[in-house]
């Protein structure tokens, strides 16, 4: 729940968390407006979203600079739900997802959100970008959209209609808005851009009649808040739009708020916290019509660019935007789809990190791989499948890479023999006995490669096996040790074992590699014990003479 320190730090600089509230609100105008319309439910969706989602986030999140309200990932999520659901089955989706996430928030789930690596991050961001550019096409050259739930085929029919009957006044404003954004961002980075588009897209067509299709009548308020919507019989069969819903709101909240921390000094969010204040407000926002929303990481980094420092500025954006849906929604229902069409695309372009994108492509394969993958599977399946198929490749990929580190090498013995030695001994003993060092993980990955090379040995009487080094160890390699051992045995060669950690006792423990590696005293603490243990061996076989001076073997004579 907030704390006092929470509200504390709002009044320490009120006037600029004012300001950067207000350019907030004014870049998120249009963006709420264009995720609502996307969505299929409206643009007064987007406005509710912003104003009840925004305002809850802000004040029960775990960022001081996070802004929340309907994004474009999101968006790409709703589009199917409400083409087999209807909106009243999406509004029952933000509530699920609501409560999942305040589970995950108390289950203290916020920090595993460390473990996504960067290419996935990136293939996803490039994903979405490439969806919500996709889910424009329909309305950026002004024919309905057509039917279907596959973002790239929607997007090939609208193209199609186009061409059989073009409409280039929503074509020129759409590609004007988008113009105008991503040339004066780069000519005046804290000019809001967005808004002066829209505004003069919607003055342009006013002036000139031109033919281009508006938002529409928007309702003058917020409505009341109501659980009209929620059918009990239909929970089972939206449970897995729910879940993928609360992942993805977790992932880009969490995502977002660590791209927040990077942007400024001395500020740290709470993980779980912000899965919490993201849960309460998409409890919340269907009660007023709202789709479930999330952090928003563009409106974030306006934030902070403008010089945010609490709760304060999400707050005014928040409050903003409510005194636009009361005061101004007659205004605002005169503009044109097709310029709220430009303000997504120019969006989605600026979500395409080049830098970072090259940057990954470059740095190994297994990272463009994954980036690609990701990516592909963004556009063409499910958002929050995209994210498994990544990390799991991902992990696979981390998994093989950490495998080759282990290795299997013979090492010479010969500084770790106790005693002295002659000439005739030293041969007999590396003729004899092989000593091979296992460096790195022992586990299910690379596991049986090392069962292959250390059944390959041959023309000796006992292998030791120095263990100090093995970093870690599961079932399955510990497994394939015992195996290994069982083999060597067959062929009447001993498998002596030293520097066994304790940590990795259990495991050889509970497949019964530990009991036979003790078989006739055949673990050591350390190698030079573990040698002399191979030497006894041999003088019992007969290999080597006894030596006389070892008070164990003074009764014994050497074999003739």
């Amino acid at each position: 729940m907030p704390a006092r320190a929470d509200f504390r730090v709002m009044a320490r600089n009120p006037r600029r968390d004012l300001l950067a509230g207000l350019t907030v609100a004014i870049v998120a105008l249009p963006l709420a407006l264009g995720f609502g319309v996307s969505s299929g439910l409206g643009a007064e969706a987007g406005l509710a979203t912003a104003v009840v989602a925004g305002a809850l986030a802000a004040v029960f999140g775990g960022s001081n600079l996070q802004v929340s309200g309907p994004t474009g990932a999101m968006t790409v999520v709703l589009v199917p739900i409400v083409a087999r659901y209807g909106p009243g089955g999406v509004l029952t989706v933000g509530v699920m997802a609501g409560v999942l996430l305040i589970a995950l928030a108390l289950l203290r789930a916020g920090q595993f959100m460390r473990y996504v690596p960067a290419p996935v991050v990136e293939g996803f961001t490039l994903g979405i970008a490439c969806v919500i550019g996709l889910q424009q096409v329909p309305n950026a050259v002004g024919v309905a959209k057509p039917e279907g739930g596959e973002v790239p085929l929607v997007a090939w029919r609208a193209v199609e209609a186009f061409v059989a009957a073009p409409d280039w006044t929503a074509v020129g404003l759409s590609l004007g808005v988008a113009v105008v954004m991503l040339a004066g961002s780069r000519w005046r980075p804290v000019i809001p851009f967005s808004i002066v588009a829209v505004v003069a897209a919607t003055v342009i067509a006013r002036l000139f009649h031109l033919d281009a299709t508006p938002i529409g009548d928007l309702p003058s308020g917020l409505p009341a808040p109501s659980l009209a919507f929620l059918d009990l019989s239909a929970l089972g069969s939206l449970i897995p739009p729910a879940v993928a819903v609360a992942a993805l709101a977790a992932l880009e909240s969490l995502l977002s708020a660590t791209v927040a921390d990077g942007m400024t000094v001395g500020q740290k969010h709470n993980p779980d916290k912000e899965l919490f204040g993201q849960g309460i407000a998409n409890l919340a926002a269907p009660l007023f019509g709202g789709v479930p929303a999330t952090a928003a990481i563009a409106r974030t980094a306006v934030n902070v660019r403008t010089g945010a420092s609490s709760r304060l500025a999400a707050l005014t954006h928040a409050a903003v935007l409510a005194v636009i849906v009361f005061a101004a929604a007659p205004l605002v229902s005169k503009i044109p789809l097709a310029a709220l069409a430009g303000v997504l695309l120019a969006t989605a372009v600026r979500m395409v990190e080049v830098g970072a994108l090259r940057a990954m492509a470059k740095a190994t394969r297994s990272d463009a791989v994954v980036l690609v993958l990701t990516s592909v599977a963004t556009l063409a399946l499910d958002l929050v499948y995209a994210v498994i198929i990544g990390l799991v490749v991902a992990g696979a990929l981390a998994l093989r890479a950490v495998a080759a580190q282990a290795t299997l090498d013979q090492v010479d013995f010969r500084p770790d023999l106790p005693g002295e030695h002659s000439d005739e001994e030293h041969a007999l003993l590396t003729e004899h006995i092989v000593a091979y060092r296992i460096d790195g993980p022992l586990f299910f990955v690379g596991a049986h490669r090392f069962l292959l090379e250390l059944s390959e040995v041959s023309d000796v009487r006992v292998v030791v096996l120095r263990m100090s080094r093995v970093t870690t160890m599961d079932a399955t390699g510990a497994l394939v040790l015992k195996d290994a051992v069982e083999k060597l045995n067959r062929r009447g060669i001993a498998v002596l074992a030293s520097g066994i950690r304790p940590g990795q006792r259990q495991a050889l423990e509970s497949v019964g590699a530990l009991e036979l590696l003790q078989h006739e005293g055949r673990e050591y603490a350390t190698t030079p014990e573990a040698i002399a243990g191979a030497r006894k061996h041999l003088e019992r076989a007969g290999l080597l003479p006894v030596r006389h001076g070892d008070p164990q073997h003074r009764t014994r004579k050497a074999p003739r």
